[in-house]
């Protein structure tokens, strides 16, 4: 009978860990994700940003960098922070892409635009990027889950991810 009791209390000390343990996990991922800029507008008129986007690329001969998410992706906040953080990741998108957030969410869709650029895209998950040459034509549609390590990302595979898509 002892034993049964060890046993009882053992698997509710277990538990009561794992609990506590989810709890703090969820209480950090809220943190920072109130924590992170948020920049993805539902309000924005996607395809019309991308338009004059793309005007800007031919005329800067720059291909163009959509990251598609939303503010409620903690993951796409994450990236970024990173790419802002992250001096050489900083330096190669400001000086060799132009860079457009792509908004997904309950108050705007955008699927008009998914459809154009990446009609798989939301099979990807969150954040995913689209590659635009200076015509719109899509290049290479992307997840991002390989470019992770950790909580964030990793320099090499995110720098090498990038410099496959510079404009020629």
């Amino acid at each position: 009978m002892r034993r049964i009791k060890l046993l009882f209390f053992g698997i509710g000390v277990f538990l009561g860990s794992q609990f506590v343990h989810s709890s703090v996990v969820a209480q950090e991922v809220s943190k920072t994700q109130d924590e992170l800029s948020k920049p993805y507008n539902p309000e924005a008129d996607a395809q019309k940003d991308i338009d004059g986007l793309l005007q800007l690329a031919k005329k800067e001969k720059k291909n163009i960098v959509i990251q598609a998410g939303g503010n409620w992706c903690v993951w796409c906040l994450r990236f970024n922070d990173y790419i802002h953080k992250t001096a050489s990741v900083d330096k190669l998108l400001k000086s060799r892409f132009l860079y457009y957030h792509l908004n997904y969410s309950k108050e705007n869709k955008n699927e008009a635009v998914f459809q154009k650029y990446a009609p798989e895209g939301s099979k990807l998950g969150y954040p995913f990027f689209i590659i635009l040459d200076k015509n719109g034509k899509t290049l290479h549609v992307q997840e991002s889950g390989s470019l992770e390590k950790g909580k964030s990302y990793d320099e090499e595979k995110v720098l090498k991810f990038f410099n496959t898509w510079v404009a020629k």
